[in-house]
């Protein structure tokens, strides 16, 4: 594969790119599992959605 006088940058730039594309994933996985557990703290102590309808709220 001939990248010619640009392959330098083109390499660099894919490595960037993938570098900046797994820490996004990972921010967004560990960020998640962060939220999953502040919610399940909060259904703990009995705060539930005010968007829920009341009539499923006591069901």
């Amino acid at each position: 594969m001939a990248l010619g006088s640009h392959a330098a940058f083109i390499v660099a730039a894919y490595l960037i790119t993938a570098i900046v594309v797994l820490g996004l994933t990972v921010w967004v996985i560990v960020d998640r599992r962060a939220q999953a557990r502040a919610l399940a703290d909060l259904d703990a102590r009995g705060v539930r959605r005010r968007s829920e309808p009341a009539r499923a709220r006591t069901a």
